[in-house]
């Protein structure tokens, strides 16, 4: 088959909305039908940012930011702004006609969504979280296919074709093992290996909690402790364990680092891991098969996270602690009860393997091209 298919592909504002998105890109750009893609997104935002990384793939600005919540002069403002992205989009595909177009949600998603309905374009949207978003709710009636990463999201999101497939991850994920990852950080292959993070901002009530105990999870449970500060905390937590265990940097037990670029391998090095509930996350996690402890952010929009967790806790593959409860004391006692008890371990682990698709993103690229008019 020839190169003839042309794709709009858009998401961003969260990490969450912008790394699915990016993950169906490349695979589209490895499927031998793809002629181009453009990535519709804000360039103020971390999907310009994250779209340098492809010189195949063309970014079309559209300017939107989150909707006021509030009837003030900031919404009304921003009414004339939606109006403006929403020609901007439909200039777009009246220029460049794409055969397809695929959104995972956000506020930077709604132009090119409201422009496809009024032009009647085929588009398929991906909900990336258990609480489906507001553009994600307006636009489902009218999307061809649409996807959700929460079995959850099937009972809020109305459409007549809806499918849950979970949230697409990098290949690396499917192709990266254990041994490798472990050899990759130098960490012996029968440690068990506990893994915090916050992400790139890093979790200081996670941070807290595990300076504390960092020393009796490395040394008495012998544990090896890796500890993702987030790049803003790193200076902050070390000068923190220079005070109460300076020893920490002698300790082959332990790692402390403010973010790691190649998540795959600190994720798939690891036994037990100690996260926030967002759902790139918590995909990246049940595809790495480990249990984990959440810690949801209790400020995420429309309660999301602890909403995420909930589901995880209720499909008995994720402990809940609230960030309120999460000091050193309960953290370690849930840390020793998963390690320690092998029962508990291993039942998370098989209902983790009922929850984990083969591979999300070759499932929504199927369905993405079945939408063509």
């Amino acid at each position: 088959m020839s190169k003839d298919k042309v794709y709009f592909i858009s998401g961003g504002g969260t990490g969450g909305h912008i790394y699915p998105a990016f993950t169906i890109v490349e695979k589209l750009l490895n499927d031998i039908d793809t002629k181009k893609i453009y990535f519709i997104g804000n360039k103020n935002n971390l999907e310009f940012e994250i779209s340098k990384s492809y010189p195949d793939v063309e970014f079309l600005p559209v300017n939107i930011t989150g909707m006021p919540r509030k009837l003030t002069p900031a919404f009304f403002k921003w009414t004339i702004q939606l109006i403006t992205a929403f020609f901007t989009a439909k200039s777009y595909l009246k220029k460049y006609n794409p055969d397809a177009i695929f959104t995972t949600g956000g506020y930077v998603s709604a132009p090119i969504v409201l422009a496809a309905r009024a032009m009647n374009k085929p588009y398929m949207i991906h909900d990336c979280d258990s609480v489906p978003g507001l553009v994600s709710k307006i636009a489902a009636p009218y999307a061809k296919i649409v996807s959700v990463a929460f079995e959850n999201s099937k009972t809020i999101l109305k459409s007549n074709k809806i499918i849950y497939n979970g949230n697409p991850v990098r290949e690396a994920f499917f192709t990266v093992t254990k041994e490798q990852a472990r050899n990759k950080l130098n960490i012996e292959q029968n440690k068990t290996v506990i893994f915090a993070m916050g992400g790139s901002q890093g979790a200081k009530t996670i941070n807290n909690a595990m300076i504390k105990i960092l020393k009796p999870l490395s040394e008495t449970l012998n544990a090896y402790v890796i500890l993702q500060t987030g790049k803003k905390n790193f200076d902050e937590v070390c000068a923190e364990l220079n005070s109460i265990y300076p020893e920490y940097k002698e300790n082959k037990n332990i790692l402390v680092a403010p973010y790691f670029d190649e998540m795959v391998y600190s994720l798939k090095a690891s036994d037990v891991v100690i996260a926030r509930a967002g759902s790139v996350s918590l995909t990246e996690i049940l595809q790495c098969n480990l249990p984990s402890i959440l810690v949801p952010y209790p400020y995420a929009a429309q309660d999301h996270q602890r909403k995420n967790a909930r589901e995880m806790t209720n499909k008995g593959v994720s402990l809940y602690l609230e960030d309120a409860d999460c000091n050193e004391n309960n953290l370690l006692n849930m840390i020793s009860q998963i390690i320690t008890d092998k029962q508990t371990l291993n039942t998370m682990r098989d209902n983790i393997s009922k929850l984990t698709k083969t591979n999300p993103a070759d499932e929504i690229v199927k369905q993405l091209k079945s939408i063509m008019q």
